[in-house]
């Protein structure tokens, strides 16, 4: 099992870390952000292959900053594939 911390830009997370095991996500904690959104977030891609959060995730826009946290959660995992 890989652990990884990303620093998020312009958004309000200060810190994303995560796991990642045989290609599956698992333990992403948020520091900072919308509480309730960013554990959603993680309730939602634990246990998802890396490739399939990227996906879904990868894009998303809050209020025209031109990412978001799901967006910076995927860019944290490409970044992490970059790395293996």
């Amino acid at each position: 099992m890989a652990k990884f911390t990303y620093q998020p830009h312009g958004v309000c997370s200060a810190q994303i870390d995560f796991e990642i095991e045989d290609g599956i996500v698992k333990n992403v904690r948020f520091t900072r952000g919308c509480n309730g959104n960013t554990q959603g977030i993680s309730a939602l891609v634990e246990g998802m292959r890396v490739e399939e959060v990227i996906r879904k995730l990868k894009g998303t826009n809050c209020n025209g900053r031109g990412t978001s946290c799901p967006d910076q959660l995927a860019r944290a995992l490409e970044q992490s594939n970059n790395q293996s």
